[in-house]
This record gives C-alpha cells, sequence and structure tokens, in this order.
C-alpha cells in the first residue's frame, strides 16, 4: 500500500507553498523541484484535516511551507546547515522523511494574510522557540493558537521550532522515505 497522500489545497482546505520549492528558505536555493507536489502518510493528512477543521471557525487557515521530505533532501539540508537544534541529523532520520512532519503557518482565510509569528521560517536562532517573551504580544498569541490548533488535532510540537509539529512516535511508527518512492524525483537535479 502507497503510504502518501498528495495534500493538494482545495481537496485540504489549505495553502501549500514549499519553501524548499524555491531560493525562499535557509539555504537561498531551491531543494525540491519547482513543480513539487505535497506529501503526507495517510496518519498525518487525517491529522492535518482535524487542524483544518479546528482552524476553520477562527476565520484561520494553515499554511503549508513543507511535509514530506525526501531522505535525500535532508542530507542536502544537512549539508548546508549542520546545526541538530534545528535539523535532524539524516543518519537517525527525521520526521519530515518518514512523511508524519509539517512546517506551517496561518493565514487569515479572508484576504489571505499570512499571521505575524515574529520570525520567518527557519530562522534558526533562539527566538524561533516557543514561548518567546522577546517577540510581539500579536505573534506569541499567534503563536499559542498555532500550538493549541496543532496540538488539539493530534500533533506534537518542536520546543525549537514553531513552525514544526510531528505525528508523535514517529521514529518508532513510521519508515524513512526516499525521493524514489514517488516514482519522479522531488529533488533538484
Amino acid at each position: 500500500m502507497f503510504p502518501l497522500v498528495r495534500i493538494q489545497a482545495e481537496a485540504f482546505g489549505v495553502e501549500v507553498a514549499l519553501a524548499y520549492a524555491s531560493a525562499d528558505n535557509f539555504t537561498t536555493r531551491p531543494v525540491y523541484r519547482p513543480d513539487a507536489a505535497c506529501w503526507l502518510h495517510g496518519d498525518a493528512a487525517r491529522a492535518l484535516t482535524r487542524a483544518v477543521e479546528l482552524a476553520h471557525p477562527l476565520g484561520l487557515r494553515l499554511r503549508l511551507l513543507d511535509a514530506y521530505r525526501p531522505t535525500e533532501a535532508q542530507w542536502a539540508l544537512w549539508a548546508h546547515t549542520p546545526d541538530p537544534e534545528f535539523l535532524a541529523d539524516p543518519r537517525s532520520g527525521s520526521a519530515h522523511s518518514r512523511g508524519v512532519a509539517v512546517d506551517l503557518d496561518l493565514m487569515e482565510m479572508a484576504g489571505g494574510a499570512v499571521l505575524d509569528m515574529g520570525t520567518g521560517f527557519d530562522e534558526f536562532t533562539p527566538r524561533s522557540h516557543h514561548a518567546r517573551t522577546d517577540v510581539s504580544p500579536e505573534a506569541q498569541r499567534n503563536r499559542l493558537v498555532l500550538l493549541g490548533l496543532m496540538t488539539a488535532a493530534g500533533w506534537e510540537y518542536n520546543r525549537h521550532e514553531w513552525w514544526h509539529y510531528q505525528l508523535p512516535l514517529a521514529r518508532d511508527r513510521y519508515p524513512l522515505l526516499s525521493d524514489k518512492l514517488l516514482g519522479a524525483d522531488t529533488m533538484m537535479g
């Protein structure tokens, strides 16, 4: 059975803006092909649906910045910045490379404005940690809303990254997945 589900914006009620399919990420170059699709394990797709259902009555929409990340991409990111505070060592594997992690932020449903989260996605500084009081009160509130939505929907948070959520026991329950699983390379050549 194929473990991954394609996350399409319209079908899931999310915005898909894969940061690693562009140069707008910490490596300053695309890691994925520009036409890379967004994928998650079926269990994670169901948890994402729960989070979307919780966000909707608040007038909020989830914007996915990363989801399934091929093991090959994890190696590329690690080669650029081998920082275990913000990146999983590819030797032990990332929850992204198992299809059970998302990086995301929040948008307003009306108008589509991205909410202030205090730092940019993949800003590898202590200000990206949860429970920071050195970001604006609005950003603190937005981080707490995201934290509440995601944990209520069954996700675990990463204390170092306000944007990262993963399913519980990811390493125990889900195998690492290769770029070759999708049949066409996701990675840049």
